[in-house]
């Protein structure tokens, strides 16, 4: 291969895991791009420097970020005595608290409006299921912190998902 087109395509990952580590902060699928450029990279370069097996080896760790993301809060807050449905609404919630206040909030908007909706939806749920405000905000504020806990561990994954990519494709082919 001509060292040009291949420290252009080394360059062109390098970027695209950049891109990948951001989109994990905004709450976008990051670490799947992470994933499909490294499978790009091995198929364009007839898996010299990375093997399917490779790929598929980000792409577990891809599903351990989604898993620990999605469970971090409801886990939190059960530790904190949530309410089974209470777990559910800080997930639904901060799903929704996303979209709603990416829209005025472009790009800070996501991560903020997760955070609060996560907290929204699992001290609301709990104030109605337990129908009791006492504890319910409790119950809010450490959703939110497991939620805030979880995207910190799959930014985290991300990061090492960018860098290990990264060093695999300088390596010499062999």
């Amino acid at each position: 291969m001509n060292a040009i087109l291949e420290w252009s395509m080394i360059g062109g990952v390098m970027l695209m895991s950049l891109a990948g580590v951001l989109l994990t902060f905004l709450r976008l699928p990051g670490t799947w791009l992470i994933v499909a450029v490294g499978a790009g990279y091995g198929w364009l370069t007839d898996w010299q420097r990375i093997s399917v097996g490779w790929v598929g080896l980000l792409a577990g760790i891809a599903i351990l970020g989604e898993l620990v993301e999605l469970l971090a809060s409801a886990l939190i807050a059960r530790g904190a005595g949530a309410s089974r449905q209470a777990s559910w609404g800080g997930m639904i919630g901060g799903i929704v608290g996303m979209f709603v206040f990416s829209l005025p909030l472009p790009i800070v908007g996501t991560l903020f409006g997760a955070i609060v909706g996560c907290f929204l939806g699992a001290a609301l749920t709990e104030a109605h299921v337990r129908n009791r405000l006492q504890g319910s905000a409790r119950v809010g504020v450490f959703a939110a912190i497991g939620f805030t806990v979880g995207i910190a561990a799959k930014l985290s994954l991300a990061i090492a998902m960018a860098g290990a990519l990264t060093v695999k494709v300088c390596q010499p082919a062999g």
